[in-house]
């Protein structure tokens, strides 16, 4: 498995409140498929969490304001309620992620991650799960949502919580490497 993702850049879009595993563990599973991954955020510096507690600081490698969209062949959405919450609420951060709707190009959400995809039109139409207290927000936006540990729709792989980081990891690399590369 190693190498699939060789010459493939991926984003992880996160800030403060982001649920530390599904941060972390997603990183690790796509730079051991050989992926270069950056962390994107607003801050240099993003708090984690592990639940609701406070975890450890994680450093960003650009800043969202400095990157483009365009330089990355998929994006990750990690959970925690006030990281996605907060991504929401930013209209570069919306603008991002809107890219890789439009372009079509494969995103991973995990927990609360799917959040920030409504407001970035990703989930009309959809079939997808999420942390259970999304479904009326997913459902209201048009998402055919289900109770299971990995949904794959098309360029959208999403999962429940911390638990699916396994199946939710595999099924993520698997759309990375068959989605288009970017243009460098």
């Amino acid at each position: 498995m190693a190498g699939e993702l060789k010459g493939r850049t991926i984003a992880v879009l996160a800030t403060d409140g982001v649920e530390q595993v599904e941060l972390t563990e997603p990183v690790k599973a796509l730079k051991a498929a050989g992926a270069s991954v950056k962390v994107v955020s607003d801050k240099s510096e993003i708090q984690a969490f592990k639940h609701h507690d406070k975890a450890t600081k994680i450093r960003a490698d650009e800043s969202l304001a400095d990157a483009s969209p365009e330089d990355f062949d998929g994006l990750v959405l990690p959970g925690g309620v006030i990281n996605p919450d907060a991504l929401r609420l930013m209209p570069e951060a919306i603008d991002f992620v809107q890219h890789f709707v439009e372009e079509k190009k494969p995103i991973a959400a995990i927990c609360h991650g799917p959040w920030t995809l409504i407001d970035a039109g990703g989930v009309k139409g959809k079939k997808m799960t999420s942390w259970p207290s999304l479904k009326a927000d997913l459902t209201n936006a048009g998402a055919t949502w289900v109770d299971e540990q990995v949904v794959v729709d098309a360029d959208l792989v999403t999962s429940r919580k911390p638990d699916d980081l396994p199946a939710f990891n595999k099924k993520m690399i698997e759309a990375f490497s068959h989605g288009h590369a970017a243009a460098k």
